[in-house]
């Protein structure tokens, strides 16, 4: 590689410089470092449109290293997105398309919201998942429709992270041969020399987790870094790292040290990395002509290669037009017609059923009309009820199994899902016991954060978990999930509400949480309780009075004890309506006029729920009573719990009369 590469390189260096210097914030370290790997990754391998992000077969790529923003806005801009030079120059800016960690959604061509390290990493191994999975499931002799690379580019930070190990060993096992990362070793994070708290071979970690690992020792040699791409592409079972050895802050007067990670240099430091360069001192965002003409390039590759893959799927379309007409359905969210109909439905009050036990029912009714559903649990699969039955089990030597074995990695995998939702075409889940599920916050924060179609299915969701006590019963879990944005969280009453809620959860194209019980519950009548149609506003009437006194609110299984409970007190002449909300956000959606009709004004209200009381002030008032945890539970039967707990009718009833009386 010659002089106009090099020009290339630094001038990703400098627009990243640039950047950071005008809105005096960010994290020059990574660019100056970076930018080779950065351009000849994307320069000489990547197989994009720049004029249409979203062409379908394109490479992935993936900045796992987050805080290197502004190397990814330069290489957006240069290499011809609809990032214009004046969004970088408002980067980190209120209302910007150039935002302190990348975006997805925000800013065109960032395939994933990174800045949380290791997040990046797992999303990644998700997208190689989805285009194994597809690649087999359209793919015919002489149409490779699904063929393509995912590529990241990942830090120090991002491989101390615990996601990334049990998303590499996830990797590994299932045999990920187009999923190639290339590797930052700058030896710094932002207290010091890496060595202070990280001495580990990284080497001898990768292949363990049965990677292939190759190292360029001089992250400035571009010959060196080509091969090792090539090298990776030619690997076709193993994932691959590409250990590039860097220098942070490159040609600054701050390189190799922690202090050119997170901060701006001053502006003689600035003028002094531009001269070493051999970039215009005081020249701001300057692009050189020749450079530009070089990256712009790109535009023209881009088209020709959607060309040619839009001719090759119109050949397809003419030879297989089923499969040509299912995949659009896939990639472009079209549910078939029929899909939700004819679902399972309960109608046997006398026997108790589970909720994970009827979310498994309509789970396996789904999977067989939507050949895209596919999932799996972290280890507990057939407790979480998500097995689907003679679906095969997924790895890249046997791409068309939908169960994927996750392994005891809640982290990795909720990251995962979010990575094959990204992909687009799949309709993802991830299973776990509730309490797990703190053990991938993050991931299903992010996922909100995008807005992705994310399942995540959480079984055993309270202290009705029992003996296995306080360890594994959740209290916080459930409101902890609330508060975060745009996220849905369900909690069905029964067998009958959990299929309307995989219905929404289909249908949702946005994350979701189903949360489970383990122990069996009432089947309510489906032919006497307005189910059908109502759990997808969130609350609803389930039972009224001619003239209600009192309302009894439940979510999950304790709907059950405000039935029970509202009988008793309707036996001594107290109107009771009791509504089942088996989601909060689904409820505040609907228009105010529905919500004063369910949850009128002047009437007490009690909720009654097995998990914290904190948030439930503001749907019962400051009068209402909060009937929940304060405390965590213990280790006894789930029976005895509830009823040690206060979750029983006749607890219920006690507070209704007392909140009456102060009435």
């Amino acid at each position: 590689m010659g002089n106009l590469d090099w020009l290339c390189v630094n001038t990703i260096r400098v627009l990243s410089l640039d950047q950071i210097q005008t809105a005096k914030s960010g994290h020059p370290g990574m660019p100056l470092g970076a930018s080779p790997m950065a351009y000849v990754l994307w320069d000489k391998f990547l197989r994009h449109n720049p004029k249409n992000p979203n062409w379908f077969n394109r490479d992935r790529f993936i900045l796992s290293a987050g805080h290197a923003s502004a190397m990814l806005y330069s290489l957006l801009h240069l290499y011809g997105y609809d990032l214009p030079l004046e969004e970088l120059k408002r980067f980190r800016q209120w209302g910007s398309k150039t935002p302190g960690h990348p975006e997805y959604g925000i800013t065109p061509g960032v395939e994933a919201t990174t800045g949380p390290l290791g997040q990046g990493f797992s999303m990644g191994v998700g997208m190689a998942i989805a285009e194994c999975f597809l690649a087999d499931y359209f793919n015919r002799e002489g149409f490779n429709i699904v063929d393509h690379y995912t590529y990241a580019i990942v830090s120090d930070g991002d491989l101390m992270e615990g996601i990334s190990y049990e998303a590499a060993a996830l990797a590994g096992r299932l045999k990920l041969g187009k999923l190639i990362y290339l590797y930052d070793d700058n030896h710094i994070t932002i207290d010091g020399p890496t060595d202070i708290t990280w001495t580990e071979d990284i080497e001898l970690r990768f292949k363990a987790h049965g990677w292939q690992v190759i190292t360029v020792p001089d992250g400035e040699d571009l010959e060196a870094i080509y091969g090792a791409i090539k090298s990776a592409q030619d690997e076709k079972e193993k994932p691959s790292l590409i250990r590039i050895k860097t220098h942070i802050g490159w040609h600054s007067p701050k390189q190799d040290s922690p202090a050119v990670h997170g901060a701006p240099l001053t502006d003689e430091e600035a003028r002094i990395t531009k001269r070493n360069l051999g970039f215009p001192e005081d020249k701001m965002f300057y692009i050189p002509e020749e450079a530009l003409k070089h990256f712009r390039q790109a535009v023209d590759r881009g088209r020709r290669l959607e060309e040619e893959w839009n001719g090759m799927f119109a050949e397809y379309r003419k030879k297989y037009p089923k499969l040509a007409e299912e995949f659009e359905r896939f990639v472009n969210g079209i549910l078939p017609e029929g899909w939700d109909e004819n679902l399972p439905v309960y109608r046997d009050t006398s026997k108790k059923i589970a909720t994970r036990t009827a979310s498994g029912d309509t789970l396996n009714v789904l999977a067989d009309r939507l050949p895209n559903i596919i999932g799996g649990s972290a280890d507990l699969a057939s407790s979480n009820k998500v097995v689907l039955k003679g679906k095969g089990d997924f790895y890249c030597d046997t791409p068309s199994g939908r169960n994927i074995h996750y392994g005891i990695r809640e982290h990795a995998m909720g990251g995962v899902v979010n990575g094959m939702a990204l992909h687009g075409g799949l309709i993802p889940f991830g299973a776990t016991f509730f309490v797990f599920s703190d053990y991938m916050k993050a991931s299903v924060r992010l996922s909100a954060l995008m807005g992705v179609h994310s399942i995540f299915v959480y079984t055993h969701d309270s202290i009705g978990v029992g003996e296995d006590g306080p360890t594994h019963q959740p209290i916080e879990q459930l409101m902890g999930f609330r508060v975060i944005p745009d996220l849905t969280v369900i909690r069905p009453a029964d067998a009958n509400e959990t299929v309307e809620a995989w219905k929404i959860a289909v249908r949702e194209k946005k994350p979701v949480l189903l949360v489970l019980t383990r122990q069996n519950v009432p089947v309510l009548d489906i032919d006497r309780y307005p189910i059908k149609g109502n759990v997808e506003k969130g609350a609803y009437v389930l039972k009224d009075a001619e003239k209600p006194e009192i309302i009894l609110i439940g979510t999950g299984s304790e709907v059950h004890v405000c039935l029970e409970a509202a009988q008793m007190l309707e036996k001594e002449g107290i109107g009771t309506r009791v509504v089942s909300m088996p989601s909060w956000e689904l409820f505040f959606r609907q228009p105010e006029e529905y919500r004063k009709q369910v949850l009128p004004e002047g009437i007490p209200k009690i909720s009654v729920e097995a998990g914290s009381k904190l948030g439930w002030k503001e749907i019962i008032g400051d009068n209402g009573i909060a009937i929940g945890m304060e405390t965590f539970g213990a280790s006894a039967p789930g029976d005895e719990l509830m009823e040690r707990f206060g979750f029983t009718p006749s607890n219920v009833v006690e507070k209704a009369k007392k909140l009456l009386v102060l009435k």
